[in-house]
């Protein structure tokens, strides 16, 4: 089987070689990699040219994060497709351990696994938050996921029959559209829980998870209505939100 990865880029200079690099040199060779930047004005492109013999890449202006992946998707043409933003990166065996699940449940359709979390210097953080999010993954039911988000994006992987059946990411949202995707597809397939960390997500003062997670958080809830009308779960789901907003502050 082969992966296609997708990574959606702009102005990460700083970080967009990590992310290469753990792509490239993965173990698991049978890969189709590709770049959608959105006209880069720092060093992203001569970064891109370095590696343009290992990887697919275009750029030019885009709507956001949520247009790049869809022109990946579009460009795609792996059984298997991911994307990984180009400040996060992936572990050593991800892909290796990505296809073994697909392997060993022929049944599933899209596999999730945990991730670690880093600063921009890639130094190991918010250990507590990891494992709660490992947590939550032993239930992963579509209540579960109404009430809280524990599907790691970096660390998701879906069979193209998926993307084909559900179609293209919500161009309209520009914080949570894997949570969407993730809320539409788990309504008819459940995930296949990979119970090792897969991706390293990064958190660092321009990422969305450093700088605007309220915004996130406020995106989520929106969403989370779109497929889920219990003012139940609507209210814990915002309890919880308001929890992790309080972490983060006294973590910060």
């Amino acid at each position: 089987m082969k992966i296609t990865v997708i990574t959606p880029s702009y102005n990460q200079g700083h970080f967009i070689e990590e992310t290469i690099l753990s792509v490239i040199n993965q173990s698991y060779k049978n890969i189709e990699y590709i770049v959608c930047d959105g006209g880069s004005t720092d060093n992203t492109l001569e970064i891109l040219k370095k590696y343009e013999d290992k990887l697919h890449w275009i750029s030019e202006k885009d709507s956001g994060q949520s247009d790049a992946i869809n022109k990946g998707i579009r460009m795609s043409t792996g059984d298997i497709i991911c994307y990984i933003n180009s400040d996060d990166y992936f572990l050593e065996g991800a892909f290796e351990a990505v296809i073994e699940a697909f392997n060993n449940y022929r049944k599933c359709n899209w596999v999730t696994g945990d991730c670690i979390i880093v600063n921009e210097k890639s130094i190991i953080i918010q250990q507590l938050v990891s494992t709660y999010k490992r947590i939550l993954r032993l239930f992963p039911s579509k209540r579960m996921l109404s009430l809280a988000n524990f599907i790691i994006q970096p660390s998701t992987f879906l069979k193209r029959s998926v993307i084909e059946e559900f179609g293209l990411i919500d161009q309209s949202l520009h914080l949570t559209m894997d949570y969407d995707y993730w809320m539409k597809i788990i309504q008819k397939y459940q995930p296949c829980i990979i119970k090792k960390p897969l991706s390293a997500f990064r958190i660092h003062g321009n990422s969305k998870g450093g700088a605007q997670y309220k915004k996130q958080f406020d995106e989520e809830l929106m969403v989370m209505k779109r497929y889920d009308k219990s003012q139940v779960r609507y209210f814990f789901h915002y309890l919880h939100n308001m929890m992790i907003v309080l972490i983060y502050k006294i973590i910060k």
